[in-house]
């Protein structure tokens, strides 16, 4: 048997550091869904860790399904540090709110914003940087 014939040792994938994702989730009507009785809807601000941010999601709208309501859309804003590179402030009860969805592997509802009419629906959760606030 030559060193050819055998085969080199695998080296051991280094296993992917969770991180924890900020997601935006729309969700419609659904029987059971515990939204007010006129809500047409509402936006969910959630924070879920995951190996990466797919995982995040699929991991949020298992939960959510599970939870009876019915997500339509998801919006990823990245991670933590993703954010702070994009300008959002982010504040000391958001960060702790992070930092236990990252301790206990979870997925966070941090606000929800129900709908009453179309009008305004996901702009009522603005996630991005103001840039007209210094134009003033």
């Amino acid at each position: 048997m030559t060193d050819k014939d055998t085969k080199p040792a695998k080296a051991k994938a280094k296993p992917k550091r969770q991180e924890v994702y900020t997601l935006l989730v729309e969700i419609g009507r659904k029987s059971g869904d515990g939204l007010p009785k006129k809500a047409t809807g509402a936006a969910l601000l959630i924070y879920a860790s995951g190996v990466d941010e797919a995982e995040a999601v699929r991991e949020t709208v298992a939960i959510l399904k599970q939870a009876d309501t019915a997500p339509l859309d998801v919006t990823g804003y990245g991670t933590l540090a993703e954010r702070e590179e994009g300008g959002h402030e982010i504040g000391a009860e958001d960060r702790a709110l992070m930092q236990r969805a990252l301790d206990e592997n979870a997925v966070i509802v941090a606000q929800m914003t129900p709908f009453f009419d179309d009008a305004g629906r996901i702009e009522a959760l603005d996630l991005e940087p103001d840039e007209d606030a210094d134009a003033d």
